[in-house]
């Protein structure tokens, strides 16, 4: 029974952060876009755990799969995989030590910095250049849209520190101060509801 209530719980996680990832908005350039998925994955992982997080955010992106499709032949998708377990893995283990408001907000710092690094080398090193592949575009293009909103982003790794690493840290502090909102204001109940799992 335990179990049977995970499983559903990580499954109706999953499909409520589907249904968010759907509602987005870019910021800075048109292809980076907010949403408010991660936020309902780290309740998820400071609920059940890290692996459930990591569960819910695979969900998350195949279902969002089914539904959008790819145009980056699965890179974009498995790219946001990973990005997403490096912001709700940190975050879930340290909760998981820590199982307080303290201990999510710590968590989810950690999460942010995590969030942050990993997005800056998958974009520098595998989307940026899969995107370009994608759409019949050269990499200057895709650096033209971050030159528009600062001039110092000019290069490839400039638009990475300039426009690629603020996103993330803006999105990653977007979901962490969601997730802790919601947990303050919520924890003792969801605690009751989940203690078999935390």
């Amino acid at each position: 029974m335990k179990n049977t209530k995970k499983f559903v719980t990580i499954a109706m996680l999953g499909a409520l952060a589907t249904v968010l990832m759907t509602l987005k908005f870019p910021l800075f350039v048109p292809f980076y876009k907010l949403d408010a998925s991660e936020a309902v994955v780290l309740i998820g992982s400071y609920l059940l755990g890290p692996i459930a997080g990591v569960a819910i955010e695979a969900i998350k992106v195949l279902l969002n799969l089914l539904i959008d499709g790819t145009v980056t032949a699965g890179v974009g998708e498995a790219a946001n995989f990973i990005m997403g377990c490096s912001l709700v893995v940190p975050a879930g283990l340290i909760f998981k030590k820590n199982p307080t408001l303290k201990g999510a907000i710590i968590g989810g710092a950690v999460g942010i910095v995590c969030l942050s690094l990993t997005a800056s080398l998958l974009n520098l090193y595998v989307l940026l250049p899969a995107y370009a592949a994608a759409f019949g575009m050269e990499l200057k293009a895709i650096v033209a849209f971050g030159t528009k909103v600062n001039a110092n982003a000019d290069t490839l790794t400039s638009f990475i520190v300039y426009i690629t690493l603020p996103f993330n840290l803006i999105k990653g502090a977007a979901s962490v101060f969601l997730a802790s909102l919601l947990y303050s204001k919520t924890g003792e109940l969801l605690k009751k509801l989940f203690k078999s799992e935390i």
